[in-house]
């Protein structure tokens, strides 16, 4: 089944938790810090695969996650990383975060590959963090987790035509007349149920590529019928080609038929009814010619004076074909050649270091508690415990950290003694 819009949800690996360890070798009682770091965890990344044409294949897998690094070891052994995760997509596909709609990255125009989300970075081992004051480290830097996102899949085709028009009015008979597509064709409505497109050659070498758009009926861009599952493919399209019939030959009439369809279009964005647009007025071959001809007039009468060109066709014949591909052409010859990108407008990624912390109680002093790690050090090198603000600040940071919460934890009453780096509290709740 074809589907071109799909929800999935993507986690990239967590980083490995830097190793606690210390060198213990015989004749070498304090031999120092040597924990190793974790392995960073891995990433999610889309790759374009020219053999797919849409994303029936996520219908079936909901979740992809990429795996987890692997923690630090002893004698300063650095954890295995974790393996990105390669999600293949069709050319032309659009990745949006789900949950607001905007664009991450647009899957086209050679942007083959792209990292949408990172590994978490693995954390430090212990060996990172002796110091002058503290040469026996007992704590090392968690891995930082991975990241999890709902993401949509928008599959968009990459043609510079887009044919459109309710269903049955000849868009298939049109490309496969003029490319090597071979769309199936019969009498009914939505015999085309999915975007087919195929390369026009002209003989001065200067071809482009056509899209049949399945058919649009009214209330489509409200959800009706199978057009809303469309008309997102006609928004890289740069010329439209509105065929109608002409003839009537199912009972309604061709003017109003361009009108409500230009409606549905601009009822789902605003700006498709500004694509250029030619009106391609098929099946005139099956009425008398006078009759075609005044059809023809009355369309052109209508239209034209609101900027489209009327070029009477007939798909089945060829009648009228090559003039309306020369105007294509000359159409697309007068528009800016930049390819339609959907340009990124969220970047989920985001890098924070968390450095580790201890909070324990001192073994060799009854109601003293440690504070400990680099973290602490780095805040209490840059505060100025002496003045009302920083002393302020320096509390703050406690309570935000959840340093406060964790000697609670263990048991801290009023009066008890916090040591941090050479600076001894009272500690009162």
């Amino acid at each position: 089944m074809f589907a071109d819009q799909v929800n999935i949800i993507i986690r990239s690996g967590s980083g490995g938790d830097g190793h606690v360890s210390f060198r213990r070798e015989l004749y070498v009682p304090a031999g120092g810090p040597n924990g190793g770091d974790g392995g960073r965890g891995g990433d999610i990344i889309f790759v374009v695969d020219k053999g797919l044409n849409n994303l029936s294949d996520f219908r079936r897998n909901k979740k992809y996650s990429a795996t987890n690094g692997e923690e630090g070891g002893k004698n300063r052994c650095h954890g295995k990383d974790g393996q990105d995760l390669i999600i293949k997509v069709p050319e032309g596909t659009v990745i949006r975060d789900t949950k607001t709609g905007l664009v991450i990255a647009d899957m086209s125009h050679g942007n083959e590959r792209q990292t949408i989300l990172k590994g978490g970075r693995g954390g430090k081992g212990n060996m990172h963090y002796a110091t002058s004051t503290m040469q026996a480290p007992k704590y090392a830097q968690p891995g930082k987790p991975g990241m999890e996102l709902a993401v949509t899949l928008e599959l968009k085709v990459i043609a510079d035509v887009g044919l459109v028009g309710y269903p049955n009015v000849g868009k298939s008979t049109l490309l496969s007349r003029v490319t090597n597509a071979r769309p199936k064709i019969a009498n009914y409505h939505f015999t085309t149920l999915n975007p087919i497109q195929g390369v026009v050659d002209l003989p001065d070498g200067q071809g482009f590529v056509m899209a049949d758009i399945p058919g649009i009926i009214d209330g489509a861009s409200a959800g009706a019928g199978l057009g809303f599952e469309f008309l997102r493919h006609i928004e890289r399209t740069k010329v439209l080609v509105h065929v109608v019939d002409a003839a009537g030959s199912e009972g309604r009439d061709p003017i109003e038929d361009i009108y409500h369809i230009n409606e549905e279009l601009k009822s789902y964005k605003a700006d498709l009814e500004h694509k250029p647009q030619i009106i391609a007025a098929n099946k005139l071959d099956i009425l008398p010619e006078e009759e075609a001809q005044q059809i023809a007039d009355r369309l052109r009468k209508e239209f034209e004076p609101q900027g489209y060109t009327v070029m009477p066709i007939s798909a089945v014949t060829g009648k009228g074909v090559k003039e309306l591909l020369y105007k294509i052409r000359e159409m697309l010859n007068n528009l800016d050649e930049e390819p339609i990108v959907f340009q990124p407008e969220y970047i989920p990624q985001k890098e924070t270091v968390e450095e580790p912390f201890e909070v324990y109680r001192d073994p060799d002093e009854e109601r003293t508690f440690v504070v400990e790690g680099p973290r602490i050090e780095r805040m209490l090198g840059y505060t100025n415990l002496e003045s009302e603000k920083g002393f302020a600040f320096f509390q703050k940071f406690l309570k935000e950290n959840g340093i406060l919460k964790m000697l609670e934890q263990l048991g801290i009453r009023d009066g008890d003694t916090v040591r941090m780096y050479g600076h001894e509290f009272d500690y009162y709740k």
